[in-house]
């Protein structure tokens, strides 16, 4: 039992050190738009936390959803959390299966690119949308009465940067439309729909996306249209900036994504011109150069032209054949 288990490890690790190498070459070459991506995480907190001075509590707007939905509660409010958090840290792992399955369809680092841009051009979407018009908070820190419902004007520059985290993430107010929660679990289900490979996962991930929804909303931590706005914002955002990216490659057809230096580039770019010319030396040697139409076709000018010498010997012989008759006879 013991060598069989150090014998998988073993295998185990060796798939984490080929696949590590092989994410380490890409991460060599894509290093600055994932690097982009999180920093703007940065910079979508600070908008966040920069709102909340400007939130001002008020009397909660007349909602469907919480006409339709009863009230969780305070205590009730990890519910819609703890789904997140699910679906947050299961697409989290599986991004990094293939450092551990022998099937793999994609890189990781390609992959997180991909949603990373899917984020960035969402959240841009968010910002703009929540600075645009403030909106009095449903949440039970945001209402009037509570003491975390405004913020005192900032000591120093140093304050806002901070951004009091990871309270102030917890108990921003003012960043409603859209939600930022949704955002993250549309952009991961539409990423795993489509570049995953269970059918029952999928159905599980909308599903899960559905139920969360709701306790947001019952939860009152958001307004109904946060969440609605949210659905079809971030699905056509995915969709238009998907069509635009170009498409990664499948790795099920075993062939391989590696960045090459300008060397090797220059090595295979060579190694391609001596096989042509190679291949073009032995067409001559063996009288086959060039396309086999062009061939047809020169044999049949070559026939015919044998045809026009045959033809032209025969009438010469004839002719002086004829003029040496005529001068026997003379």
């Amino acid at each position: 039992m013991t060598i069989y288990i150090a014998r998988e490890a073993s295998k185990v690790w060796r798939k984490v050190t080929a696949e590590t190498s092989v994410e380490l070459l890409l991460l060599r070459e894509k290093w600055g738009l994932l690097l982009a991506g999180v920093v703007f995480q940065y910079i979508h907190g600070l908008s966040a936390r920069g709102v909340h001075y400007l939130h001002r509590p008020g009397p909660l707007l007349q909602d469907l959803g919480f006409m339709a939905l009863p009230e969780l509660g305070q205590d009730k409010g990890y519910l819609s959390e703890s789904i997140f958090a699910s679906i947050f840290f299961s697409f989290v792992l599986w991004t990094f299966h293939p450092f551990i399955y022998h099937s793999k369809r994609f890189y990781t680092v390609l992959i997180w690119r991909r949603v990373l841009a899917f984020l960035v051009a969402s959240q841009v979407l968010r910002i703009i949308s929540f600075y645009s018009t403030q909106l009095p908070g449903p949440n039970y820190h945001c209402r009037e009465g509570s003491k975390l419902a405004t913020l005192p004007p900032p000591n120093n520059v140093l304050e806002v940067l901070l951004i009091n985290f990871p309270r102030g993430v917890l108990f921003g107010c003012g960043d409603l439309i859209f939600s930022s929660h949704m955002i993250f679990t549309l952009v991961f289900i539409r990423t795993y729909h489509k570049y995953g490979s269970k059918s029952f996962i999928k159905l599980l991930a909308w599903i899960m996306a559905i139920i969360q929804s709701l306790l947001i909303i019952s939860s009152r931590k958001h307004y109904s249209v946060d969440v609605v706005v949210a659905w079809y914002t971030v699905n056509l955002v995915v969709f238009f900036v998907d069509s635009k990216l170009a498409e990664m490659p499948d790795r099920t057809n075993g062939l391989s994504l590696l960045p090459l230096s300008t060397r090797e580039k220059d090595g295979r770019l060579r190694e391609g011109k001596d096989i042509r010319l190679k291949e073009e030396f032995h067409k001559m040697l063996n009288g086959n150069h060039g396309d086999p139409t062009d061939r047809r076709q020169r044999a049949q000018m070559n026939g015919r032209h044998d045809e026009d010498i045959n033809h032209t010997t025969s009438h010469s012989t004839l002719s002086d054949a004829a003029v040496s008759a005529n001068g026997g006879g003379t």
